[in-house]
């Protein structure tokens, strides 16, 4: 694909996301939904057409401000006997792939939550390419191991956020540290405080979409 035509993403404010040039959009009943080279994605939550945009923003008194205070934005190393895990909390979204999928690593009410030795090298390697987010990313030796080789693709998960694939452009979105640029979950029940990311609040709001 021709860098002119590289799939984008865009924040409007207090409004949709504004999406252009995606050609994959797929929600969690394997439909693959139709696109336009630009179109409107809801991220206030409130859209009777999930996933895409009515303008319930206008009468919900949606915000699109970061209300996170940034405390929570730093990587920590755990370094175990075949890999080092590294682990950003404050792009969580919590969606459990790590903790329902290899608990005697990912600790859910224990400290340190990494146990970065309880389990074979790729076990963890593959709970780690499971994490949406892009919160864990782990090294061997010296080299870290982050992004994959991925198309462009949003997926519009089952009662939760966007999880974006392939190196979808976020321009003017600042990143956390150490987050992936390859793939990242942004918000779509309106409540996170981290807007545009995930951080777990469609848990708390009960957001529902039975279309998708």
């Amino acid at each position: 694909m021709d860098d002119s035509n590289k799939p984008q993403i865009s924040c409007s404010k207090n409004g949709p996301y504004i999406v252009k040039d995606l050609e994959n959009l797929e929600n969690s009943r394997g439909q693959r939904l139709p696109t336009k080279k630009v179109m409107l994605l809801c991220r206030c939550g409130g859209s009777s057409t999930k996933p895409f945009c009515d303008q319930t923003h206008t009468k919900n008194g949606f915000s699109g401000k970061k209300l996170t205070d940034g405390s929570k934005d730093k990587r920590d190393n755990y370094i175990g006997m075949h890999l080092t895990i590294h682990d950003n909390r404050g792009i969580c979204a919590h969606i459990g792939k790590c903790t329902d999928g290899l608990p005697a690593v990912f600790r859910l009410r224990k400290e340190p939550w990494i146990n970065p030795s309880g389990a074979s090298g790729n076990q963890i390697i593959e709970t780690i390419k499971q994490c949406p987010s892009g919160a864990l990313s782990y090294s061997i030796g010296i080299a870290e191991h982050r992004d994959h080789e991925r198309e462009a693709k949003i997926f519009v998960s089952k009662n939760g956020p966007y999880f974006v694939t392939g190196g979808i452009e976020l321009p003017d979105e600042k990143r956390n540290a150490g987050a992936s640029k390859e793939h990242y979950a942004l918000c779509r029940c309106g409540a996170s405080k981290n807007k545009p990311f995930c951080d777990g609040s469609h848990w708390n709001n009960n957001f529902k979409d039975d279309n998708n």
